[in-house]
């Protein structure tokens, strides 16, 4: 099948993009959306033109790198896949296709369709660890964990940083990504110990990168890949109001 595309170009973060029309031909529906970029890259290439920027790392939807907007929505309209899980199947032959970065004042854009998004790692940085000193690994066994709490904690970890759900939210908010990380260490009794300290940095570092406010408006779980619930932003709110109090 044949694709019109229309792709963001931009040098960088203090040059002006552009959309740029570009054509995707003989494109086979098995090929996932990064082996279509691949192959107009190729074309572009033999032209003697710049091929198009973006980021990948696993192609397994593992790494969350491939970050983009495909007609308005992260990481394309198919629910609970990354961009590079998604098939060109899902388009039909003559659609026109519109790609774009992350949109959010955090992560700004390096090149085209690839975005800084150290930011989460700083929130990370920040309190998104355990860092008691626990000696040699310990059997897996000695400290019991129910299951319904080990099963919230690995779901919660399922989190990728991909970023999506900031480029959702139309405050551009973190909340997801960073109550996500929070929420998996705390539902261990391995996280317990830093709970207070872990809630208030990450958040105030959150803050301090200058992602908007969350007004629950459920678009970040709506395209999150792992399908992170809204459930964790509850929890990490009354964590937070609870580090808070006693703080003061």
């Amino acid at each position: 099948m044949n694709l019109k595309l229309k792709v963001w170009k931009q040098e960088g973060p203090d040059t002006k993009g552009y959309f740029k029309n570009l054509e995707a031909k003989e494109v086979s529906p098995d090929m996932s959306f990064l082996e279509m970029l691949d192959v107009v890259n190729q074309d572009l290439i033999k032209k003697g033109d710049e091929p198009i920027a973006f980021d990948h790392d696993c192609r397994e939807g593992i790494c969350g790198s491939c970050s983009m907007v495909v007609n308005g929505d992260p990481h394309g309209p198919e629910k609970a896949v990354t961009v590079c899980q998604l098939h060109m199947r899902k388009f039909k032959d003559g659609d026109s296709l519109v790609i774009e970065p992350w949109r959010a004042k955090a992560f700004p854009i390096v090149k085209d369709l690839i975005t800084d998004r150290s930011a989460f790692d700083r929130i990370i940085q920040a309190g998104g660890y355990i860092s008691v000193n626990t000696g040699n690994a310990p059997e897996a066994n000695s400290i019991p964990v129910p299951k319904v709490k080990a099963d919230a904690a690995f779901q919660d970890a399922t989190c990728i940083g991909c970023g999506a759900c900031v480029a959702a939210c139309k405050n551009a908010s973190a909340m997801l990504f960073t109550a996500a990380k929070i929420s998996h260490l705390e539902a261990l009794p391995q996280g317990k110990v830093e709970s207070q300290t872990r809630v208030l940095n990450m958040i105030g570092q959150m803050d301090k990168e200058k992602f908007g406010a969350c007004t629950n408006t459920g678009a970040c779980s709506a395209v999150c890949p792992k399908e992170i619930s809204l459930k964790t932003i509850a929890k990490a709110n009354s964590l937070f109001r609870k580090a808070a109090i006693q703080k003061s």
